[in-house]
């Protein structure tokens, strides 16, 4: 499971404590304990961020929590230490894949499946997924496209709603999501059918509709000498001068969309409700208002004016503080006095609250859209209504509370609804039975998956190969031939790869007409692109992390005016790649450099070969590719040989890593002899290569047997 943002715990989930934690957190958390709890689950872990910050628990920066024997929550840093908003995760996530792949590398095995949860997970997967040949299972919670048309009709313009929400980038995410992810998981067919539908690529037959599963030890109905804690009861009652009339129930976050403020417009006009029940509203924990975020703060504000404006004193309770086991209470309470859960909120992709509710015996009135129609039609327990019809969300909850003997019906069918079509049990059976279709989808036999889990060997290799492919891997066919007899013999522990001033298409092109295996990494454009092998996927964390910084256009602008360049043709341009050929006028690459500057840019300037010249961003390169995989894979720079024969090799030949130099240079690279750890092979192409690998010793003390393929015909 991977849930990065919000705060997650297992003792004691503050749920409600702001808009990250909630509803979410507590599916998640159950769920693990669901599966855990499962004969045929080995293992669960909950992957999500790790924070340290003074002002919240300290719990939230512990690396790992044992929730059972075979689950666990695993936190992993991810950005600043402090706690912050699920919008401004975004240039982080990156990281979190990073950390995630390193503490798959420290395990003695990958798992099944990975479940994603909202879309900055669904981005965390795509990636791990696609490196690893891992199934991706994917739970939205909420869309960014719905959010967006809501926030749209709410009279926020585009320009804000991106710059608060970074929306684009979401629903860009979950667009992927729904193409590349082996299952969707909705929770209604209402979200299946018609919030999904407003995706492009949506594909209907990968959507499964499994409804969350409720706790039916949590929540039950009161027994009949049942009493609340004093607590519970003191905090409710305090506000009510009639405490045990009926009681109109919400429990929700202060948020626009739960729409509290027009539940205490609508319970305000009708002074027989008045009459009859008293409003309880439950929207988090809070010491002062003036405390809270400022959007939530402005709303419980709001309530209590319009509570002063129709002088609902008395018959209003707006609870400051709760603690997540109290929640049963709450229920239990409501169902002592007979009254009514409401969900007023103007639209609901679900509401398990509306579940917990009727587990508890507590007919509900919900919004006639969404995840109540499907609770209703199994639980008939209850009333829809349009939530924005003040007059007709009154009534509704005026006719349940005056409901005699059908209250009571609508309660006996609550419970049996939930037992029925909710409970745990079912949700995990049904879930596993398609997960399995999807692992077996995935993976034909067992035997085959411990295959892929070493071809290609990225979590299990313990060296990287990194060759240029022209003039380095290819140009001598007896050299090659012999150089990929070592690699395929020493496959199972050492990543092959190679570093191309090629564009993806060229570099797939040569490396097929040469009859070379597809490599595992395929660093391509000058270190500007970074793809994994078999299928091709891109890095797209690298993608993000060169892009700092990078103004292509401004800098082709400018770069218009140097004498000496001219562009070459448009396949050997890329988004992250400008390239020139060069002649005699060309100034030194350092007054191009000073003029790029001059114009606030700044770029990487790779000159090779005598005749080109390609501009990158001031991240990139091949160096600082390898540098990347040796970070992201857990890969000492020592255990990685480079190979290579032009100015573009250079950076990458630098450093800690073991540089071959083969004896087919050009005259640009005679700079580096003498450099610590670059050695200058006296054989051409891949002959001067498998020199190199002897020289450096680059193979298993049990592979010495390979030290025969180094003899040059």
């Amino acid at each position: 499971m991977v849930s990065v943002h919000g705060l997650i715990r297992g003792k004691e989930p503050e749920l409600g404590r702001d808009p990250d934690t909630g509803g979410q957190v507590g599916y998640v958390l159950d769920l693990v304990q669901a599966l855990a709890n499962n004969a045929t689950v080995e293992k669960v872990e909950l992957l999500t961020r790790k924070v340290e910050s003074p002002a919240i628990s300290s719990d939230y920066a512990v690396d790992e929590e044992w929730l059972s024997p075979d689950s666990r929550i695993v936190r992993l840093r991810c950005g600043p230490r402090r706690y912050i908003r699920k919008e401004a995760l975004w240039p982080y996530l990156d990281e979190f894949v990073d950390r995630t792949l390193q503490h798959f590398k420290a395990q003695d095995r990958l798992p099944d499946v990975i479940h994603t949860h909202y879309a900055d997970a669904g981005y965390v997967g795509l990636q791990l997924s696609s490196m690893l040949n891992l199934p991706q299972i994917h739970t939205g919670h909420s869309l960014g496209r719905v959010k967006q048309q809501y926030l749209l009709e709410g009279g926020m313009s585009s320009a804000q709603v991106e710059r608060r929400f970074r929306i684009s980038r979401r629903i860009e995410v979950e667009e992927q999501v729904l193409d590349q992810a082996a299952m969707i998981i909705a929770s209604t067919r209402q979200e299946a059918d018609q919030q999904y539908g407003l995706y492009e690529r949506t594909r209907p037959n990968k959507i499964k509709v499994i409804p969350p599963g409720l706790d039916l030890s949590r929540f039950h109905p009161p027994e009949r000498d049942w009493h609340p804690t004093h607590a519970i009861q003191k905090e409710v009652d305090r506000f009510l001068t009639k405490p045990n009339k009926p009681m109109i129930l919400t429990i929700a976050r202060a948020d626009r969309r739960k729409n509290l403020e027009g539940l205490v417009e609508a319970y305000g006009k009708n002074p027989e409700l008045q009459e009859r029940a008293n409003l309880v509203i439950v929207a988090g924990n809070r010491d002062h208002i003036s405390n809270l975020e400022e959007s939530a703060a402005q709303i419980l504000t709001n309530i209590l004016l319009l509570v002063d404006d129709y002088s609902l004193n008395g018959k209003v309770s707006l609870p400051k503080h709760h603690q997540p086991d109290e929640v049963p209470d709450l229920f239990r309470l409501a169902a002592k006095r007979r009254g009514v859960f409401v969900n007023s909120a103007i639209t609901e992709a679900f509401g398990l609250t509306l579940l917990e509710a009727a587990a508890s015996g507590v007919p509900i009135v919900a919004p006639d859209d969404g995840g109540p129609v499907d609770i209703i039609r199994h639980c008939r327990n209850g009333l829809l209504v349009e939530t924005l019809n003040h007059d007709a969300l009154a009534d509704s909850l005026l006719n349940v509370v005056t409901a005699g003997p059908r209250w009571r019906q609508w309660a006996r069918n609550g419970l049996a609804g939930v037992k029925n079509h909710y409970a745990w049990d079912a949700h995990v059976n049904k879930y596993l039975k398609e997960v399995r279709l999807v692992i077996r989808g995935n993976r034909k036999s067992t035997r085959q998956r411990i295959e892929l889990l070493h071809k290609p060997p990225l979590l299990r290799a313990n060296r990287m190969l990194a060759l240029d492919i022209d003039n380095v891997l290819i140009g001598d066919g007896g050299g090659q031939k012999k150089l990929l007899e070592w690699i395929d013999l020493h496959h199972k522990g050492t990543i092959f790869a190679v570093a191309t001033g090629r564009s993806l298409e060229e570099a797939l092109t040569v490396i097929r007409d040469n009859s070379v295996p597809t490599p595992d990494v395929i660093i391509s454009s000058v270190g500007s692109e970074i793809y994994y092998g078999p299928k091709i996927l891109p890095d797209l964390g690298w993608a993000t992390h060169i892009h700092y910084s990078w103004r292509r256009e401004e800098t082709a602008i400018v770069l218009k005016e140097v004498p000496g360049l001219s562009p070459q043709p448009k396949e050997n341009q890329a988004e992250f790649k400008i390239s020139y050929n060069t002649n005699e006028k060309m100034p030194p690459v350092e007054e191009i450099a000073a003029l790029l500057a001059s114009h606030g840019l700044r770029a990487n300037l790779i000159y090779s070969h005598g005749a080109f010249l390609d501009i990158l961003p001031i991240r990139a390169s091949k160096g600082r590719a390898i540098r990347y995989l040796s970070y992201k894979w857990s890969l000492p720079l020592e255990k990685i040989l480079v190979a290579g024969d032009s100015g573009n090799d250079e950076e990458m030949l630098e450093g800690r890593t073991l540089g071959v130099v083969v004896g087919n240079y050009s005259p640009e690279l005679e700079q580096l002899r003498g450099h610590h750890q670059i050695y200058f092979a006296k054989a051409g192409y891949a002959y001067g290569v498998l020199e190199g690998i002897e020289h450096y010793h680059f193979f298993e003390s049990k592979g010495c047997e390979s030290a025969n393929l180094l003899s040059a015909e």
